[in-house]
């Protein structure tokens, strides 16, 4: 980039002229390479170098190099807390107080990041560095979730100079729904030709810093690599779950007694710290039967895979960062966005659309398909009793206040700026505090004004001075948190925090009761001083309220449905006709028709040539995971197939093969006592069935969206085909009508919302 006002002289003439070039911009001659690594859902003891037992060499390689922050927080949330990081401003202060697809319309909530929260890349970049994201991005609206919605909430939109990864908290990690830049694209192998998305995310980083030495070898960048490992879908290589087999047998509170013990020797933890009992709600491993044992041993083992394998993909960006010479001079942050999570329930999850779809998650349809389980026809989550343990030694957990939810491993590492090697550091560190320490190593100021903006200040605290110096006093001293009504204070070593449950009325959010916990000695908060230190409770939660009025947190609302029920406005007018084309990029979910239980009608217009058996993808909507599928067979018959969560699949067929010509292909869904479905060719029935299931709250939750002419991922109607299955035929146009009014059931729109987290 160029700086600066002309500084030469223009005459009529060039001999009465005097050029003048603007100095290019350079960032200071020092400063460092940085290299953001932002894990999902990986609980502070899941990770090797804080004591878990799964193997995590890249990590625990840089920690031995480096440092380890034994008290980092997060916000609980994913889109709250990667807010934090690339902007240095609270959650709320961001209006990203829950996730994006949660928002509702109150400034710190409505998932809108404002212009005057300038993102950490778009300073850099000014700078004179380059600026990259790869991987998860999660933090544009809902609305704009589509390939013609505006980008300016894109990651390009923020800063970024070049993006590869995905939008959304989840997806399938075999076959993503995938973006490039501004478009989306289709990843380059599928599951069956080994594509894994840690893999495909690795090859991206190396390839983007790759071309920025070709052209420039000394420009510093700043890479933000944020995978989708370990949020579930926990998919994995077979032969990376195989490593872990036998290994979690001996159950979850053996594993927490053993995990707290490691997290003592390393250090981790102070002695004397105390693991938090294990919740009435998670059963003993003893008493659950073997069978039970086995499948909950075997998601553990799903998880623990996941984990290695994107260790070892971040340890390749590592090892060229080596190899290039360049690992040296590059500031290298690890951190998870929040603690484990627990939205596998109690029982865990082969598919997490269950939920939206009140459907029944169980264990012995689990133990029957026990060698799918982190493959990629399943969506598979782990039961809480794992998430309990991914905590250890604190309470509760994601989406919560209490530290199983907020706190996170940290590692940094940075051989020529930290004299240090595998120490550990106590000062109190927040996702906040992140990008004020990026800018005071990069010699940057953070602006007053970008793009004619003026900037909100930053909220975090740089903890730079800890980097050298493990006795420094903390200088991030006041810290709030709120969640879905959950909130809490810490203050000079101490925290005051309230549980509420999500969606949970009574008690009111206003008639909680606030714990409070000295957490420079009792970092578990098992030791409740309420009682005996009522003064400084109080001061401290009069505190909170302060902090939550400052910082855009008010109103709480524990209602995670509150998108469904408060009637978010879209800015696409409603229509009961979609008219589309063949082969686009897929539609998502939210912007295609909404023909979920109601009356609907979708019409196909194709040509069929001479000599050819017709088959292929006319219409698809979802995954293997919950969908439709409306199809040509492979041997020219007209097919539909409603897949409800892999719970029932209910199909209809033709009984006569499609001739050459140009044909109108129907479909029709009418509900009722029985609800039908009806095939028509040139308005002629050629097939009818019963549909007794049809999907109402959701079809998929892997971003596969709504297709026309080809299926984007594992198909709703596997077995029937492999994608992309594109028609051979011609398709000229397709059309979906609607009838009535869209279905809605509340209680299942509060499911739909609680597993979108």
């Amino acid at each position: 980039m160029e700086t600066g006002e002309f500084q030469g002289r223009i005459g009529r003439y060039a001999e009465d002229s005097e050029a003048w070039w603007p100095p290019f911009l350079r960032a200071p001659e020092g400063v460092p390479n940085v290299l953001l690594v932002v894990l999902d859902d990986v609980g502070f003891a899941q990770v090797g170098c804080f004591g878990s037992d799964i193997a995590t060499p890249t990590f625990d390689r840089l920690a031995a190099g480096g440092l380890r922050y034994s008290n980092f927080h997060t916000t609980a949330l994913c889109s709250p807390t990667r807010a934090c990081l690339l902007t240095g401003r609270n959650h709320h202060t961001c209006g990203m107080g829950r996730v994006a697809e949660l928002a509702t319309g109150f400034p710190g909530y409505d998932s809108r990041i404002p212009r005057s929260c300038g993102f950490l890349p778009r300073m850099l970049v000014d700078h004179g560095y380059s600026a990259y994201a790869v991987g998860k991005w999660h933090l544009t609206p809902d609305e704009d979730l589509h390939m013609g919605a505006r980008r300016d909430r894109w990651p390009l939109g923020r800063g970024f100079e070049r993006w590869y990864g995905f939008h959304g908290g989840e997806t399938s990690q075999f076959s993503p729904a995938l973006y490039h830049d501004n478009h989306s694209v289709r990843p380059p192998r599928s599951a069956a030709d080994g594509y894994h998305l840690s893999e495909d995310l690795a090859d991206r980083a190396i390839e983007f810093l790759t071309d920025l030495r070709h052209a420039d070898p000394t420009k510093p960048w700043f890479t933000y690599l944020a995978t989708g490992a370990c949020h579930s879908p926990h998919h994995a290589p077979a032969h990376w779950i195989e490593r872990y087999r036998g290994q979690f047998d001996g159950g979850w509170d053996r594993w927490r007694e053993a995990t707290l013990a490691r997290q003592l020797s390393l250090g981790v933890l102070p002695e004397g710290t105390d693991l938090s009992p294990r919740p009435d709600w998670v059963p003993a491993w003893d008493s659950l039967s073997e069978t039970t044992q086995r499948v909950y041993a075997r998601f553990m083992e799903a998880f623990a895979g996941f984990l290695s394998h994107a260790d070892e993909q971040v340890g390749r960006v590592i090892a060229w960062l080596e190899e290039s010479g360049q690992l040296d001079d590059t500031l290298v942050m690890v951190l998870s966005d929040n603690g484990a999570s627990s939205e596998g329930g109690p029982k865990g999850s082969l598919n997490d659309g269950r939920a939206w779809n009140g459907l029944p998650r169980t264990v012995s349809e689990a133990a029957d398909r026990i060698d799918e389980i982190g493959g990629p026809r399943i969506h598979n989550n782990y039961p809480w009793g794992w998430t309990v343990a991914g905590n250890t030694p604190f309470k509760r957990w994601k989406r919560e206040t209490h530290e199983g939810g907020v706190a996170d491993p940290l590692i940094v590492h940075w051989p020529n700026g930290i004299a240090a090697r595998g120490e550990i550091r106590r000062q109190y560190v927040h996702a906040v505090d992140i990008t004020p320490t990026v800018l005071e190593l990069a010699r940057r100021e953070a602006p007053a004004v970008i793009d004619g903006v003026e900037q909100k200040p930053i909220e975090g605290t740089s903890f730079a001075y800890s980097f050298n110096d493990a006795a420094a006093a903390d200088r991030h001293t006041v810290q709030y948190y709120e969640m879905f009504g959950c909130r809490a204070l810490y203050q000079d070593g101490w925290k005051a925090v309230a549980f509420h449950d999500i969606q949970t009325e009574e008690p009111g959010l206003d008639k909680v009761t606030w714990e409070l916990y000295d957490v420079r000695r009792d970092q578990s908060e098992c030791h409740d001083l309420a009682a005996e230190e009522p003064e400084r409770l109080a001061a401290m939660v009069e505190r909170f309220w302060q902090e939550a009025e400052a910082h855009q947190a008010l109103p709480l609302d524990n209602r995670p449905f509150s998108a469904a029920v408060l009637e978010r406005p879209t800015d696409v007018q409603p229509r009961l006709h979609y008219e589309y084309w063949p082969n686009a990029s897929p539609v998502p979910e939210e912007r295609a028709p909404n023909v979920r239980h109601r009356p609907h009608d979708v019409t196909a217009r194709v040509v069929v040539p001479d000599g050819v058996v017709p088959c292929g993808a006319l219409v698809v909507q979802g995954s293997v995971l919950g969908g439709w599928s409306f199809h040509l067979l492979a041997d020219g018959r007209l097919c539909y197939l409603q897949n409800l969560s892999g719970y029932a699949i209910e199909r209809v067929e033709a009984q006569v093969t499609l001739t050459p010509g140009r044909h109108d292909l129907g479909f029709r869904y009418r509900p009722g006592e029985p609800a039908t479905g009806t095939l028509l060719v040139d308005g002629d029935v050629v097939g009818e069935g019963v549909i007794e299931n049809f999907v109402w709250t959701r079809f998929s939750i892997t971003g596969a969206g709504f297709t026309v002419g080809y299926a984007a991922q594992i198909p709703p109607a596997d077995p029937d085909y492999a994608a992309p299955f594109r028609f051979n035929g011609t398709i000229e146009r397709v059309w979906v009508d609607l009838d009535g009014e869209p279905f809605v059931d509340p209680e299942e729109e509060a499911e739909r919302a609680i597993a979108r987290q």
